[in-house]
């Protein structure tokens, strides 16, 4: 192949990159990479407890983590409109989203049936009773 192809293949995707999502800081690659160890440690959870693979399942795991960097990329458009000067907006929707992602690598190792500590199960758990409230219709 071409190494002026390829480098001008290499250009337009990160000046793509870099408007949708701004400055790639440490953030972002953390945030990737709980994203993936979320979704190996989901797939390895659910070979380990029997429940195996299902293509539904794991099609809709990936539309969601999709939607989340969606997010992330209107986050930083509206810190852009705003002007700022900060990406005040994009790092809180970074944030939220990987506390849900380590809660999640979290539970997963624990179907992975790895020691955790008494603790942090019982904090999962809260969080866990915590949803499950909200998501309770209002009398």
């Amino acid at each position: 192949m071409n190494s002026l192809a390829v480098s001008g293949t290499s250009a337009l995707a990160g000046g793509i990159i870099t408007l949708a999502f701004g400055r790639w800081d440490q953030l972002l690659w953390t945030f990737l990479f709980t994203i993936v160890l979320d979704y190996i440690t989901g797939v390895l959870a659910s070979i380990k407890d029997g429940t195996g693979l299902r293509s539904e399942i794991g099609f809709w795991g990936l539309t969601r983590k999709v939607l989340m960097l969606v997010v992330i990329v209107l986050a930083h458009q509206m810190d852009v409109l705003l002007s700022s000067g900060t990406d005040v907006i994009k790092t809180g929707a970074i944030y939220f989203y990987m506390s849900n992602e380590l809660i999640s690598i979290t539970e997963n190792y624990g179907r992975l049936g790895l020691p955790m500590p008494a603790k942090l199960r019982r904090i999962i758990a809260v969080l866990q009773n915590k949803d499950q409230e909200d998501d309770k219709p209002e009398k």
